[in-house]
């Protein structure tokens, strides 16, 4: 296999676009997709028909606008190229006016309120910032998706403003420091992707990951992930086959699959890409899921992307690193040898800084499921908490400026490993700290938050706002100042004095900071239906508005959507709950509990003087935790109802104060009975097979 002959041969990139348009025409399209200069219908026309042949070419008989609804995962309907001719044969023909618009059914998807039910025209609209691709004989073409009235329905579209609006404020900034020829400023993403791979024979005795994607129930098996013996281990051959098909599906697709690893839980992996312009790392991610998915059934297993899908083991996380950079290549968080005398870092570290504190709220929302509620907080992802880790160096540069001495630098040194013929080589000047949710990694941020299932556009849109937001301010003061040095470093010092309480380099696991972060007034938030409400506080929605990302109705509709989405989930693991204790738990303990009795009985017959202390000591168990389930499996039902006919934050609020409580009661009877039931009774496969047996 040749990577550089298949890598991005499913795409139609820009060596494609070279290759297959007509020179004037590829010219435009360039600077369409770099300048954002708009698309004559003309030009639209050269190049639908060159990617209509390219895509027939590659065996695609139909074309999609792909988009991303506000669901989490992306859309797609299939029309054919095919249009009948008046000998009643066909043609295969595609405009640019199917190109560049498309008309969707919108009355299905999320809209929270944007639009009436009965209100049921969208439009997609083509994205050329991101490429068309071949994907199962369609080309698909990566699209916007809008209302009738132009209300975003989508992830892709808020996304995309808010890299307008930060590129805007970010070049303001560099023309204050000379730099003339920067036009336009990207983000740049990198989201690591976590995930399990199970035995689809397994998963398919398991209503619970079949409807919610995590087990509901299960005893732990006799052994977790406590040796430390999975984290970077050898692959399995299983795994190792399925890792070596899905990297070459995401290289066809331009995907630039680069690291894979074993993770820390049994049956756990990691993928990381090499980053790319925030834009396509969202579109990209989108796809790894769903090849993950499709690559894993091939191979007779199934790619689990929920949070947390097995209780007492390490949930899956995302982690999105973060940064700018300029058009001429320039990293904007990149601190340089010397970064205490680098201001232009400085001052966009300082942004940073300052947008994360004073939206450090809307942070945390971006991030907020119920899925993602099981994960948060514990000893294997950040805390609920959003702090900035810097590390020594930036965090002895930065008080320096506070305190208006002299940095002295810091001395990484050496690392010396103690044996001759092992080289010796510099150290990092700072760790690596695992417990922060926004931690500095060298020439980027990552935000550790994110939960394994969820879009990574939400966050990017937060943090692209609140850091153009911050970057606007700090043009509007120093704009026409006579001494550009001394100003900058003012601010600087002002906004650290203001906003240094984020910066936090310690162990964000321990109980310690929860107290410290309280005491600095920083938010801990632990719940999703706590975060919530950040979202329409007055000095949230106008940020957004301020800056053209959300309009007021399209954030309140996206407050809407969250709100409805935790209510559902729960809703349906609690039904889900319920089925599986009344036709399945149920019915096996009381099987297992009948044939205990007629041992007994049988002993019995032949003499009294049998012990039969065993049996009747798990037929007295398990009789009270079946009672225990069945009454319990009542409440929850009554506890659901209840809660399903409230609306909104109370809805939300019902569901995880009465119903998950009673969720995790009704656990505990039957990994309780788990534990105490003959193999051959027990109904579902168990924690053992799912996490060993692959």
């Amino acid at each position: 296999m040749k990577i550089a002959e298949i890598f991005g041969s499913e795409v139609f990139n820009e060596a494609v676009m070279k290759e297959k348009l007509p020179k004037e025409t590829y010219k435009a399209l360039k600077k369409t997709i770099h300048d954002g200069k708009s698309l004559d219908i003309t030009i639209a026309n050269t190049v639908a028909n060159a990617m209509k042949d390219w895509a027939i070419e590659k065996g695609a008989t139909h074309y999609t606008h792909w988009f991303q609804p506000m669901t989490n995962i992306t859309a797609e309907k299939h029309d054919s190229f095919i249009v009948p001719t008046e000998d009643g044969h066909v043609i295969m023909e595609f405009s640019g006016k199917e190109l560049i618009k498309g008309e969707s059914d919108a009355s299905s998807f999320p809209s929270g309120g944007l639009r009436d039910t009965c209100e049921a025209r969208g439009y997609t609209a083509w994205d050329p910032t991101s490429c068309a691709f071949v994907k199962d004989g369609t080309l698909c073409i990566p699209t916007a998706f809008c209302s009738y009235n132009g209300e975003a329905l989508d992830k892709k579209t808020p996304l995309l403003r808010s890299m307008e609006a930060l590129s805007k404020q970010a070049v303001r900034i560099l023309r204050l420091f000379g730099n003339e020829n920067v036009k336009r400023v990207t983000t740049t993403a990198g989201p690591e992707q976590e995930y399990f791979l199970v035995d689809k024979k397994y998963y398919d005795e398991r209503k619970d990951l079949l409807y919610c994607g995590r087990t509901l129930f299960g005893a732990p098996a006799p052994k977790g992930q406590e040796m430390e013996d999975h984290y970077f281990g050898a692959l399995k051959p299983r795994v190792c086959a399925y890792m070596k098909e899905l990297d070459e599906e995401l290289w066809k697709m331009g995907v630039h699959a680069k690291t894979k690893h074993n993770e820390a839980a049994p049956a756990q992996h990691e993928l990381a890409p090499i980053f790319n312009t925030t834009n396509v790392a969202v579109d990209h991610n989108q796809l790894t899921m769903e090849i993950m998915k499709k690559v894993a059934l091939r191979h007779g297993l199934v790619c689990l992307l929920h949070e947390k899908p097995f209780a007492g083991v390490n949930g899956s996380g995302k982690h999105n690193n973060w940064s700018m950079s300029t058009d001429t290549g320039v990293n904007l968080l990149d601190p340089g040898k010397t970064p205490a005398e680098n201001a232009q870092f400085l001052l966009f570290l300082a942004a940073v800084i300052k947008a994360v504190d004073k939206y450090q709220g809307m942070m945390r929302v971006s991030v907020a499921s119920a899925a993602n509620d099981h994960r948060l907080g514990a000893a294997e992802a950040p805390p609920a908490i959003v702090s900035i880790f810097l590390g020594d160096e930036l965090q002895a540069i930065l008080e320096s400026i506070i305190n208006g001495t002299a940095y002295h630098g810091v001395d990484a040194g050496k690392m010396k490993l103690g044996v001759h013929v092992l080289p010796d080589f510099p150290k990092d000047n700072t760790d690596r700290n695992r417990t922060s949710p926004f931690a500095f990694t060298g020439n980027k941020f990552e935000f550790r938050m994110l939960g394994s299932t969820a879009s990574v556009a939400d966050p990017n849109v937060v943090l692209n706002t609140i850091v153009a937001d911050a970057l606007e301010s700090y043009a509007d003061r120093l704009e026409g100042v006579e001494d550009l040095t001394d100003a900058v470093h003012e601010l600087v010092r002002k906004t650290m004095r203001d906003h240094m309480r984020v910066v936090f380099n310690g162990n964000g696991y321990s109980d310690e900071w929860k107290a410290e972060a309280e005491r600095r007034g920083l938010l801990n938030l632990t719940s999703t239906v706590d975060a919530l409400p950040q979202m329409i506080e007055q000095k949230n929605i106008d940020v957004f508005v301020k800056h053209g990302v959300y309009s007021e109705s399209e954030i309140r509709s996206r407050y809407e959507i969250l709100l409805e989405n935790y209510s559902k989930a729960v809703n349906i693991e609690a039904l889900t709950a319920i089925d599986m204790v009344r036709k399945e738990y149920l019915p096996a303990i009381s099987a297992y509990v009948s044939d205990l009795s007629d041992t007994v009985l049988a002993k019995k017959g032949v003499s009294e003087a049998i012990p039969c202390t065993a049996e009747i000591t798990l037929i007295a168990k398990l009789s009270k935790y079946t009672d225990a389930m069945f009454k319990t499996a009542d409440e929850l039902e009554a506890a659901g109802k209840a809660a399903a006919k409230l609306s909104g934050l109370d809805q939300a609020k019902a569901f995880r104060e009465t119903v998950l409580p009673l969720m995790e009661e009704l656990r505990t009877y039957v990994d309780s009975a788990e534990v105490l039931t003959a193999d051959e009774y027990w109904p579902v496969s168990t924690y053992g097979e799912l996490l060993f047996k692959v």
